[in-house]
């Protein structure tokens, strides 16, 4: 089954070819960063313009590199959530309108869903049940995955996720979006206990995290050091928050993988791709005796591979979209109850 899958949560327009939910016929990612690190981090309003130039043209060309006309794929689908609406939107709407056109079906695929199906595109022998970290630029949560679309979120953030504290601490040092690659290249030449940062408990949720006071303290560290006019260690800041990153995350991992028994771990999201958060996971997957995944880089951040992965077990489980009268009728009725509450 070939899938054309449509990516535009964020400010990565994608779209892919992907047959039987783990083969890549083609991956196209058409990517804003340059924008958007005028302004210091992501505009809505301009990510979902951007969106709607590229994303016929990101389809053409994923359809042209895997040697198909769009009459010969089998589904379409699209990331419907979460993500920026507006960003959403472009994508989810342009998808379900191909599928209508081509009498194919829709499915409307989770973002974060996505993510964890990125394993499945790197690792063909990998297959529910599996303990999962997913780090990315809006989530951080430990979920175990129980089956292809039965999931169970154990632990997560009560405030910033990963990905958003590493896009602020970038932006305090000066380094400029996005965040998580320029801070791994800073951290490279420091030294990570150069600052004493705060690792935070949440009472009664060890597998809860919170990431606001590390961000915080990371904030606080430049402005006293900017007023009392000493030079900041940006090398060696970026490396003791790298280190309080994975300190907050890989305990936490470790905890869940003990309490459910699992002996196989994924990490999954744009996070994953830090390099000391994924030398800690090794560490941490020889320690225990279990088995790690991790996708490569190309598959860390957005991409419309890791949906049409998903979409193919979305598929297979019945979760397809509604047509595109249905879709609209059901808006409505869904508006009408919003005004009557």
């Amino acid at each position: 089954m070939r899938i054309l899958a449509i990516e535009s949560s964020c400010d990565e327009t994608a779209a892919a070819v992907v047959e039987d939910g783990r083969n890549i016929l083609s991956s196209v990612v058409d990517t804003q960063i340059e924008t958007h690190a005028l302004y210091g981090g992501v505009v809505p309003e301009i990510a979902s313009r951007r969106h709607m130039e590229a994303v016929v043209r990101v389809t053409e060309k994923a359809l042209a590199d895997a040697g198909m006309d769009k009459r010969a794929v089998d589904a379409v689908a699209a990331t419907c959530a979460p993500g920026l609406i507006g960003a959403l939107l472009v994508g989810a709407n342009f998808g379900k309108s191909l599928a209508f056109a081509l009498q194919k079906p829709f499915i409307p695929v989770h973002h974060i869903r996505g993510h964890i199906a990125a394993t499945y595109l790197a690792y063909p022998d990998l297959k529910p049940p599996f303990l999962t970290l997913i780090a990315s630029g809006g989530h951080s949560e430990i979920v175990m995955v129980r089956g292809y679309t039965d999931f169970e979120i154990l632990g997560g953030t009560r405030d910033d996720a990963a990905g958003e504290a590493f896009d602020k601490v970038a932006r305090v040092l000066g380094v400029g979006y996005p965040g998580g690659p320029k801070i791994d290249r800073l951290a490279q030449e420091g030294d990570p206990t150069r600052y004493k940062l705060p690792d935070s408990h949440i009472k009664d949720a060890p597998l809860d995290f919170s990431f606001s006071g590390l961000k915080t303290a990371v904030i606080n560290l430049a402005h006293n050091a900017e007023q009392k006019g000493e030079t900041l260690d940006k090398n060696g800041l970026a490396a003791s928050f790298c280190a309080a990153v994975v300190h907050t995350l890989v305990p936490r991992l470790e905890m869940a993988a003990q309490r459910t028994h699992a002996r196989r771990v994924v990490c999954a999201g744009g996070v994953a791709a830090n390099s000391f958060l994924r030398a800690a996971l090794q560490e941490m997957a020889k320690r225990t005796h279990t088995r790690l995944y991790l996708p490569p880089l190309s598959l860390c951040g957005d991409n419309a591979a890791m949906i049409g992965s998903q979409a193919y077990y979305e598929y297979l489980a019945g979760n397809v979209g509604l047509t595109l009268q249905n879709a609209f009728a059901t808006a409505e009725i869904g508006a009408n109850i919003c005004e009557k509450r």
